[in-house]
């Protein structure tokens, strides 16, 4: 899957589809697709923003190349978004780069992955962090709709 590369789905809020690419992220992650669709929803909700999500969790040789073609990076990242014209767009997640981040921050990689994908939702329903004021204002914005999703505030407080 490629950004832009899916055909439209019909109407408004017509859904999220995630893709898992890397059969890692099933091997890790329990319920994987039922996880990051329903933190793609719930930022969606929170965003209040009515378009549809394409997720791809893919290994980080893809995201190093999407990054690379898209933003002029020669590196892996975890979490890349592209904003579609409907209020939704794509996301990209690379297994190695949020799995080594979840190992970092002592964080199971189910929770690292929701973070990410409502990172990426986030973006796709316009938000950024800019400045500073803008980065604070998109945290609090995470946070909230992590709190809804039982995951700890992974701006504060211990990592377990």
């Amino acid at each position: 899957m490629e950004p832009g590369s899916r055909p439209p789905a019909p109407g408004a809020g017509a859904g999220i589809t995630v893709t898992v690419a890397e059969p890692r992220w099933r091997a890790s992650v329990p319920a994987v697709e039922s996880l990051a669709r329903r933190a793609a929803a719930a930022a969606m909700r929170a965003a209040r923003a009515r378009g549809t999500l394409a997720l791809l969790l893919a290994d980080d040789a893809t995201l190093h190349r999407l990054n690379a073609r898209h933003r002029g990076k020669d590196y892996a990242t975890n979490v890349l978004s592209w904003p579609g014209a409907d209020g939704g767009g794509d996301i990209a997640i690379g297994y190695g780069v949020a799995a080594r981040e979840a190992r970092a921050m002592r964080r199971p990689l189910a929770r690292h992955l929701a973070h990410l994908v409502v990172h990426g939702a986030l973006h796709c329903a316009g938000r950024d962090h800019e400045d500073d004021r803008a980065a604070r204002r998109m945290e609090r914005e995470e946070a909230l709709v992590l709190r809804r999703l039982g995951v700890p505030d992974p701006y504060r407080g211990p990592a377990r």
